[in-house]
């Protein structure tokens, strides 16, 4: 019961996903979503209707849509490393942290932030590669 408790300062409790796409879709449209979030479901024949079907089904994109709603359009300060693991539905947002306006967002810094995120998972993955021992074995 507490834990439900705890739940209540975050924006997604009591919203379903329909509902926190059409804000988003309606604020930002499909197109940035696309650019931001890089999944098609954004930008092959894009339907709210279609995007809840795929996203029920799909934990990661769902998670990574959810993650958008709560630091891009409730523009919410960055999670705390505690928090950061946690599936976006069950962070527990400070108290005094209040949603603000969605943030401005456009396609040349979508284009940058999907650059920073491609060198990195680039560097994760050479990481990854020679802690396992398989050093440099493309």
């Amino acid at each position: 019961m507490n834990d439900e408790i705890n739940y209540t300062n975050n924006p997604l409790h009591g919203l379903g996903l329909q509902d926190l796409l059409t804000q988003i879709v309606d604020h930002y449209g499909f197109e940035i979503l696309y650019a931001y979030l890089n999944i098609n479901c954004f930008k092959t024949h894009p339907s709210i209707e279609s995007s809840v079907k795929f996203l029920k089904k799909t934990e990661w994109a769902r998670e990574k849509v959810e993650i958008f709603y709560l630091y891009k359009y409730k523009n919410l300060p960055r999670v705390s490393s505690e928090q950061f693991d946690l599936p976006p539905r069950k962070r527990i947002i400070p108290e005094g942290q209040t949603p603000r306006e969605p943030a401005e967002l456009n396609f040349e810094d979508a284009e940058r932030v999907r650059e920073k995120q491609t060198l990195k998972a680039a560097q994760h993955g050479k990481t990854k590669r020679y802690q396992n021992g398989k050093q440099g074995g493309y």
